[in-house]
């Protein structure tokens, strides 16, 4: 497959082959899902937390006598029938991870690159690099190209002028290749991928 270069300004610098085992695949909705999935399980922080029956602040002392008030037999003011008492099976901290080959998550990030190349949503850039790390300089740059939404991935580093003059721009992300992710990939309207970017993920997914 190829595809144009171009740069900042929007000028055409040439074109580029992509390799169609990583941005010419049929994009498969399930694979896609799992490796989504699995990315939002392992960041989810888990620490949600209830009071047992053990942790409530009340008295131990029973509440009143085993005989003669024609109710049920209490003991404890913690028990989880009363109000404000212990809740019984709450959440405690745990991790929602799950184990997913990295066979599996190679494939998913080939089928998230073929998902944007398909729907004509890939871009490839010269070089991400400023010269000054200028916010208003890099944001009329995105607005002449239309980018609203938008991923952009280096190489192995990111320039730092552009990561910087990058940061205040809303809905622009950059990361470097070794960043890459399905969640972050599929969430953002389009892909820029920049020369070095190219081939550093056609070096990793190969």
């Amino acid at each position: 497959m190829k595809l144009d270069v171009i740069k900042l300004d929007g000028a055409k610098s040439g074109t580029v082959d992509l390799g169609d085992e990583i941005f010419g695949l049929e994009p498969r909705a399930d694979i896609l899902h799992r490796v989504v999935r699995w990315q939002r399980n392992k960041a989810q922080a888990g620490t949600h937390k209830v009071k047992t029956r053990s942790e409530t602040s009340y008295s131990t002392k029973k509440i009143y006598r085993q005989k003669g008030t024609g109710g049920a037999r209490h003991g404890d003011r913690n028990a989880p029938i009363f109000r404000k008492g212990g809740i019984y099976k709450g959440p405690t901290p745990r991790s929602h991870a799950h184990e997913l080959t990295k066979k599996f998550r190679q494939l998913g990030l080939r089928h998230a690159l073929s998902a944007k190349a398909r729907a004509g949503e890939l871009v490839v850039l010269e070089a991400a690099e400023l010269a000054e790390a200028k916010t208003a300089l890099l944001a009329k740059s995105v607005k002449n190209l239309g980018w609203k939404r938008v991923l952009i991935i280096d190489g192995a580093e990111v320039n730092e002028n552009f990561a910087r003059a990058a940061r205040n721009i809303e809905g622009l992300d950059v990361l470097p290749s070794m960043g890459a992710n399905v969640y972050d990939i599929l969430r953002r309207d389009t892909l820029v991928l920049t020369k070095a970017g190219v081939e550093a993920l056609e070096a990793r997914l190969k």
